[in-house]
């Protein structure tokens, strides 16, 4: 028999919450909680129905021919395109995907203190080629100068703060997803005993940050490199990750939404229909998600305020355009012509892809007690820790445990762009629909949604 919890009296409803709060506080002392099972810190087991344990990970400078995965001449195989993300696009994106050779065209390099290190124009324009570990700098008196490109910036030759045409990005072609000008980098990392990362990378011209109580945008940047990471076992997808500004979240590989395709075999269509996992782009920011909505982001217990935004616009395929490498540890394999053609050199570059922060006195810059208008651009995808063994690259600041487990439910989001129905929505508040009075409800909504409650059984529970 069905009961409408607003049909209950207001004791009977005290008792039923009490008792949703009782076995929350169950879940959050399991000594099993999915906190703590972190799949690459404790052990883990392939699953319940089988007690041998899987081979731990490798760091890649320990890969040798007897416990690799991938081969030795750099080629991807083809289950790690297979499992490429299609990445959905917000319907109001300003600053859509970018040709990184084109990009870097608009750019000098200069040191932080503003010296020129390379001083290219309009007329003799930066190249990809251009991009190295450091520089040497020769003075007029003979001696010369080394310095690192991780002490150096991109440039902006125009003032990005009037949105020139390179930097607003291209759009995906209607229907294939293909960007003819916005080619994503793989990179294959061997991780040794059947285990293989797959991390592809999405570059926008431009990271227009989130707006704080109307008030914004904060912490724009020139530049912009997203990742997502596919992790596989003996050739079959096991996790996702997904980057989300500072961190990013974690799934099991079978909790991901899935969209069918055709599938691509070495970059030709063919008619066989494959499931691939699909993300979601959240406007502006392009940080990534697992599903639609609202996403409050960088500060714990649900603080809507500081929120991303995703829905489900314009489809990006990235295995229509790709450049791809294999990183041992060591080397870096380009896996076909295109990218020797490319160069590997330019991956070496440790400064940023974007203008350094401007400084306070500068008229385009803005303050907020949290958070400048304009910082400092990203570094490019050697320095988003490829070798790691957790799946994230980073934990939140207030992530004490520096725990990365893996999600085994879509965390959904809020919001008019929220896709749910009465059984999924609001992840744990749904228990909390039907409860009259509405001001009772709206103090057990901030308890056990909104608030620390919900929180924490969601962070623990996965």
């Amino acid at each position: 028999m069905l009961i409408r919890l607003g049909e209950l009296s207001f004791g009977l409803k005290s008792l039923l919450l009490l008792a949703i709060i009782v076995i929350d506080g169950f879940i959050l002392a399991s000594p099993v909680s999915w906190l703590f099972h972190d799949p690459f810190i404790t052990i883990q087991k392939e699953d319940s129905s089988n007690n041998w344990l899987l081979p731990p990970l490798l760091d890649p400078d320990d890969i040798t021919d007897d416990n690799r995965s991938l081969p030795k001449n750099g080629s991807i195989p083809s289950y790690i395109v297979d499992n490429c993300p299609v990445v959905y696009l917000h319907s109001e994106e300003r600053y859509w995907p970018s040709d990184i050779e084109d990009y870097v065209t608009h750019f000098s390099i200069n040191d932080g203190n503003g010296n020129v290190i390379i001083n290219a124009s309009n007329d003799d324009p930066l190249k990809l080629k251009d991009l190295n570990s450091g520089y040497k700098i020769n003075f007029k008196n003979g001696s010369k100068y080394y310095i690192s490109s991780e002490d150096t910036y991109m440039t902006s030759l125009d003032n990005f703060d009037n949105d020139p045409k390179w930097l607003l990005g291209h759009k995906p072609e209607y229907g294939t997803g293909h960007i003819k000008k916005g080619p994503v980098i793989l990179f294959a990392v061997d991780k040794g005993n059947g285990w293989v990362d797959a991390f592809w990378f999405y570059f926008y011209p431009f990271n227009w940050g989130p707006f704080i109580m109307g008030y914004g945008p904060w912490g724009n940047h020139v530049g912009d490199w997203e990742h997502s990471l596919v992790r596989f076992y003996k050739g079959k997808p096991k996790y996702l990750w997904m980057s989300a500004h500072s961190g990013g979240t974690a799934y099991k590989f079978e909790a991901i939404e899935k969209i069918k395709k055709l599938r691509h075999v070495n970059g030709r269509l063919t008619s066989e229909l494959i499931e691939r996992p699909v993300i979601f782009s959240a406007r502006g920011t392009h940080a990534n998600y697992a599903s639609t909505g609202q996403h409050p982001h960088d500060v714990p217990f649900f603080f809507m305020p500081l929120s991303d935004f995703t829905d489900r616009g314009p489809m990006w395929d990235p295995v229509l355009n790709y450049y791809s490498y294999v990183f041992d540890g060591t080397n870096i394999i380009p896996s076909s012509e295109k990218e020797e053609k490319l160069g590997i050199q330019w991956l070496q570059y440790h400064g940023t892809w974007g203008d350094k922060q401007l400084a306070w006195k500068d008229p385009r810059q803005r303050w907020c007690p949290v958070q400048w208008k304009y910082i400092d651009g990203p570094t490019g995808p050697l320095y988003k820790n490829i070798e790691r063994m957790s799946l994230c690259q980073s934990t939140k600041w207030w992530n004490f445990l520096n725990s990365c487990p893996a999600r085994r439910f879509i965390k959904k989001g809020n919001g008019l762009n929220a896709e749910k129905n009465d059984l999924i929505g609001d992840n744990c508040g749904v228990l909390l629909y039907w409860i009259r009075p509405k001001w009772f409800r709206g103090i057990l909504r901030f308890l056990t949604w909104r608030g620390i409650l919900c929180f924490i059984m969601d962070f623990f529970t996965g």
